[in-house]
């Protein structure tokens, strides 16, 4: 998959010009475009599209091997003594002082069996790189769409947490004047005191995991932590896609999308092509040279003076391997690896089928569990209506109006957490099966 997304602050720029939006005005973002900003921004995905074009002027590399190689050379020798020869009771000294050549030289492989290989080799070797990059991808997908469902979680408790607060600070401002006017006992002042209190501590926790929420939603995005940035929606945007989904797809479907197990399938194409190089070892090569040199013999320093006389010559070499015995052992070894491999890839699939399958059962559980949990904020504010009808009438208890409180708070954030658990399942699933689509809940809603 190929991104040709802009930077994302070209984005941001654009449509702050088309739209005349002030530079400190906050970003607002779905899912799908938290996506794209990451998938163009991050640097891990980056890095992984630079490895594929590493991978690639690798295997240009060994292609150049297939053409001619030419180079200049040249060799200056000067004899300080020369050799003596004795024939027939006398010696005499043989060679000249100085001895130069140079020309150019050209050798050509005709038949290089590794050559081919390699090759081969490195044609898979870019494969398993793209399958890397794609598999960085994914990832990056799920990690961001996990965290933005994080951070809508982190909101929505907060909402909950803080209309909560807000409730009781109402109520324990009723009691109050009640208590002020003798109409309820010091109890239930202190009651609804203590219940507002202790909703404090919770209401700002939750308001530094939203900061917190953000700040790993930026960091993914490739974003400075100064810019402002909003997420749209809310958990309960999503319950309706989870009833309105097509069947879900088998465990087994694993096999045809998961990264993991198409880089297993690539790695042993690569060993079973290594293979194939290692029996290289015992096959002829043949290769074609050609010189085409200049040579001077002289006995002074007279250089300028030195008689230079061309000679060419072109060979075929013939190089058959008879004894190695280390190539016996490569090739056990690469055969040992390819069975560890094969036993490997087994125990990852049925790893991922137990994962999908769990990924599903959650995902089963947590739609169960979000109309029991709906139906339990339904009854929750019924109940706290009704505490609060029969407190002011005089007919219940201070402990009735807390307790019914709590019961809503305690429902409202159960029923966020099953949405949360199931989009966080889903994520996972999609990450197993390999789904390659930006298509999410949000599109299908």
């Amino acid at each position: 998959m190929k991104f040709f997304l802009k930077p994302v602050l070209t984005l941001v720029l654009f449509a702050m010009a088309a739209t005349g939006v002030k530079a400190q005005d906050t970003l607002r973002i779905t899912l799908q475009e938290a996506i794209r900003i990451a998938l163009s921004e991050n640097p891990t995905i980056k890095v992984a599209d630079q490895e594929i074009q590493l991978k690639k002027e690798a295997n240009r590399e060994v292609i150049w091997g297939l053409l001619p190689e030419v180079n200049m050379v040249g060799n200056f020798n000067h004899t300080i003594e020369k050799q003596t020869m004795a024939l027939m009771g006398q010696t005499f000294k043989v060679g000249t002082m100085n001895n130069a050549s140079g020309g150019i030289t050209a050798s050509l492989p005709v038949f290089a069996p590794a050559l081919y290989q390699s090759m081969k080799l490195t044609k898979t070797d870019v494969k398993l790189a793209m399958e890397k990059a794609r598999s960085s991808r994914m990832d990056m997908v799920n990690q961001v769409s996990k965290a933005f469902y994080q951070l809508l979680l982190a909101q929505d408790s907060y909402e909950v947490l803080q209309k909560s607060y807000k409730q009781s600070e109402d109520n324990f401002n009723v009691v109050n004047a009640k208590y002020e006017q003798g109409s309820v006992s010091e109890y239930d002042k202190i009651s609804a005191d203590v219940q507002m209190r202790s909703l404090k501590p919770s209401v700002v926790s939750a308001g530094n995991g939203v900061n917190l929420a953000m700040l790993q939603l930026k960091v993914l995005l490739g974003m400075d932590s100064n810019i402002p940035v909003s997420v749209t929606g809310n958990l309960k945007d999503y319950e309706m896609a989870m009833f309105t989904r097509q069947a879900q797809p088998r465990p087994e479907d694993i096999v045809a999308g998961n990264t993991t197990l198409r880089q297993l399938d690539l790695n042993k194409d690569m060993l079973q092509r290594n293979l194939k190089l290692k029996y290289t070892n015992f096959m002829p090569t043949i290769a074609l040279s050609a010189q085409y040199m200049y040579t001077t013999l002289s006995e002074n320093w007279r250089i300028g003076h030195y008689q230079w006389n061309p000679y060419a010559t072109i060979s075929l070499s013939l190089s058959v391997p008879l004894f190695k015995g280390g190539n016996f052992s490569q090739v056990k070894q690469a055969k040992l690896q390819l069975k560890q491999l094969d036993m490997n890839r087994i125990n990852a699939e049925r790893q991922l089928k137990m994962q999908a399958q769990s990924y599903l059962d959650n995902m089963a559980a947590s739609t169960e569990q979000v109309v029991s949990n709906k139906e339990a904020v339904l009854q929750a504010e019924k109940g706290r209506t009704i505490a609060e009808k029969r407190y002011e009438v005089g007919r219940g208890t201070i402990l009735e109006l807390n307790s019914s409180e709590v019961a809503l708070t305690q429902a409202q954030l159960t029923y966020n957490q099953s949405i949360y658990d199931y989009l966080v399942a889903k994520a996972d699933l999609d990450l197993v099966m390999g789904v390659e689509d930006l298509i999410t809940i949000e599109e299908e809603k």
